[in-house]
């Protein structure tokens, strides 16, 4: 059967040829001066993507979620970068500011903000993600756009100093199998790590896109755990103890636990599985007619890179892999790309993605078999967007 509108080739080569004609400046080019500099760079006022906020009667302890059918490539911008704090977010001196690292160590230490400047830095990129992202999803309550389903995830350049070089320089003990990480907000969140996992990858960062941190992710510095729940990224850090077991804080007993159909909660589940999203055409968004589009979306997996990302236009019934942009890094999202043409009839979109261990992300259904319905952290089940006849794509 013939397809009617443009195909993907008769789209970019009519496009190509419209430019090539233009002879004056197309009606909208600006004729006059444009404004001054400034001395922060702002976004075009025509640009209104924003963070979402829920309505909270307790905004110290809230979250807000990153717009992700807005963004392009794989970095999240710093001021759209998702939040969650407990006890707000705290205004402190970096000049004052002091990290300590004791505990079952022979040459307990303090570091300054200026002993961190000085020492061998790095940068990395890596995602975060909040342990209750997509929570909803699996308890059968999707959520109507990527922001609101998937929002609790961002990725972001990050500089500072491996955790492993300021552990090394306090001689660690026989015995030292965890560390303590607390937090200087006022509610001192605290999480328990093993040190196999904080002498191998973990950032004490204190720079994130090429600039200090905001506030809000942890002024001026955090740790980054690459691939590990959020809750464990200690924001705001201030001190570091080296110990020998786990110390069940408040937020690895009581919370981040994950309760199963048999009575019994899993706890400590780090490791952020493998997971992806579409974020065009996603749910709130609009088809102008049939004819060609780009499916495109973010997949990650808190094990390592991403090695493939399969796209079903046909409600699941069939997968083709997409195209995975570079670069590709571990513990990073990575985006992905697929043609597509759309005949104008009612179907839906779906994606779904493996990671270099050989793991693939499960249905909704695969995890509720195991899981259940009791809690709703660590979800990472394939979300589906439902395209209508009328253009018009929804979660439902």
């Amino acid at each position: 059967m013939k397809r009617k509108g443009l195909t993907r080739r008769a789209f970019l080569a009519t496009a190509s040829a419209t430019l090539g004609a233009a002879a004056i400046p197309p009606v909208g080019f600006p004729q006059e001066l444009g404004a001054p500099r400034r001395a922060y760079g702002e976004r075009s006022p025509f640009e209104k993507s924003v963070r979402f906020f829920p309505e909270s009667i307790t905004p110290a302890s809230s979250y807000s979620k990153t717009p992700l059918q807005d963004l392009f490539g794989i970095i999240t911008p710093s001021a759209l970068h998702y939040e969650v704090h407990h006890s707000g977010v705290p205004e402190i001196d970096p000049r004052r500011h002091e990290i300590m690292i004791h505990g079952l160590v022979e040459r307990p230490l303090i570091f300054t903000m200026e002993d961190f400047h000085r020492l061998p830095s790095v940068s990395r990129i890596h995602f975060l993600e909040c342990a209750g992202n997509s929570g909803g999803e699996q308890i059968g309550r999707p959520a109507a756009n990527p922001q609101r389903s998937h929002g609790l995830l961002s990725c972001s350049e990050w500089t500072g100093v491996p955790l492993r070089t300021l552990l090394e320089e306090t001689e660690l003990k026989p015995g030292a199998t965890w560390i303590v990480a607390e937090g200087a907000d006022a509610g001192r969140l605290a999480r328990s790590i093993p040190l196999e996992k904080a002498l191998d990858d973990v950032l004490v960062a204190y720079g994130q896109n090429g600039e200090a941190l905001r506030p809000e992710q942890g002024y001026p510095v955090r740790l980054v755990v690459p691939g590990w729940e959020g809750n464990v990224n200690i924001k705001w850090l201030g001190r570091v103890q080296v110990v020998d077991q786990p110390y069940m804080t408040s937020y690895e007993t009581g919370h981040y636990t994950d309760l199963m159909p048999d009575g019994k909660a899993r706890q400590f589940t780090f490791v952020m599985e493998a997971k992806s999203v579409i974020t065009r055409p996603a749910g709130g968004q609009e088809l102008s007619g049939p004819g060609f589009y780009e499916i495109t979306g973010l997949a990650w997996s808190g094990r390592g890179r991403i090695t493939k990302a399969e796209v079903s236009t046909d409600g699941g019934k069939s997968w083709q892999d997409a195209q995975l942009n570079e670069p590709i890094l571990p513990k990073a999202v990575t985006r992905f790309r697929f043609p597509w043409w759309w005949d104008g009839e009612e179907t839906s979109l779906q994606s779904r993605c493996t990671d270099e261990t050989g793991y693939l992300q499960p249905t909704r259904e695969e995890l509720v078999a195991v899981r259940g319905l009791n809690a709703t952290d660590h979800y990472n089940g394939i979300k589906v967007w439902y395209v209508h006849k009328d253009g018009k794509v929804s979660h439902e």
